[in-house]
């Protein structure tokens, strides 16, 4: 497993597979992306997993704050259940108060449910504390995208390692 500074995650995709979650939305979607493929955009704070009919399930997400937003492609590298937390050293560094690691599972951890790593230095799809559900729909990340738990929870049963992911403006 590749060592990513901001976790030390703790299960492997092995792990028993998360229960999706009835709240998917769809929506029609534009052509041009293969089926399976995740596109994040962000003027519109939204993902789409697209499906092969023209449609693409639709999950509202954060997307990074100005001046750390990315664009282009990448691949998901690891999915990870009920991860661990380490934060990176630019987080620490704004948020000194923060615990050096937090536990799977934890509450306070804001990783959430599960993360889906992506083959991009410190960035995941992931989901998200209690106390930051209330960020989804804005630009709040460090570059990584949060989903409610239950959105996570529903993405992390359908993709998998190697699944593509675009992000777009």
């Amino acid at each position: 497993m590749r060592s990513l500074a901001f976790a030390a995650f703790a299960a492997l995709a092995a792990a028993a597979p998360l229960p999706a979650v009835a709240s998917t939305h769809l929506v029609n979607f534009r052509p041009g992306y293969d089926a399976g493929t995740v596109v994040i955009s962000m003027s519109e704070r939204k993902l789409y997993y697209v499906l092969d009919d023209g449609r693409a399930i639709q999950y509202p997400v954060a997307v990074a704050k100005p001046g750390k937003e990315w664009l282009g492609s990448a691949r998901i590298e690891g999915k990870y259940f009920r991860p661990d937390w380490t934060p990176p050293a630019v987080v620490k560094r704004d948020h000194p108060n923060l615990p050096d690691f937090v536990p799977g599972g934890s509450s306070r951890n804001p990783m959430g449910a599960a993360a889906l790593t992506l083959d991009r230095s410190e960035i995941a799809i992931h989901g998200t504390s209690p106390t930051m559900r209330g960020s989804i729909g804005s630009r709040a990340s460090y570059g990584c995208i949060r989903m409610l738990n239950e959105d996570v929870s529903d993405l992390y049963s359908r993709v998998s390692v190697g699944t593509p992911v675009v992000m777009t403006p």
